[in-house]
């Protein structure tokens, strides 16, 4: 199983940009995906999670600017970033907790994508 994440990139304060991560191979079944993001020496933060079924939660510090979706039948989640602030620039990885038939928990994660915000 192979995440790939796209959509990063340079953005100037105040700006969008629109992170994609799809997920591909033999997959029986996704429960939650999202996306963390990570600044040298500090911890690695959720940034925004969702279930199959819709359900999202989203850090304080993103609350009303980002949108997580997904698309169950493309095994892919998005990540839609408004207003974008200098301190939002990190390397943003995304993640899929993939179900086994037996019901066993896979955590998968993809390669980052880097989101710089210039001020």
């Amino acid at each position: 199983v192979q995440l790939q994440a796209s959509g990063g990139g340079l953005v100037q304060a105040g700006g969008s940009l629109r992170l994609s991560c799809a997920a591909s191979g033999s997959i029986f079944s996704i429960g939650y995906m999202g996306w963390y993001r990570q600044t040298p020496g500090k911890q690695r933060e959720l940034v925004a999670s969702i279930t199959s079924g819709g359900s999202t939660n989203y850090a304080d510090s993103v609350k009303g600017r980002f949108t997580i979706s997904r698309d169950n039948a493309k095994n892919t989640v998005y990540l839609q970033m408004n207003s974008l602030k200098p301190e939002d620039t990190a390397v943003y990885y995304c993640y899929a907790d993939l179900v086994r038939p037996d019901g066993y928990l896979l955590r998968y994660w993809g390669l980052g994508t880097q989101v710089t915000v210039s001020s």
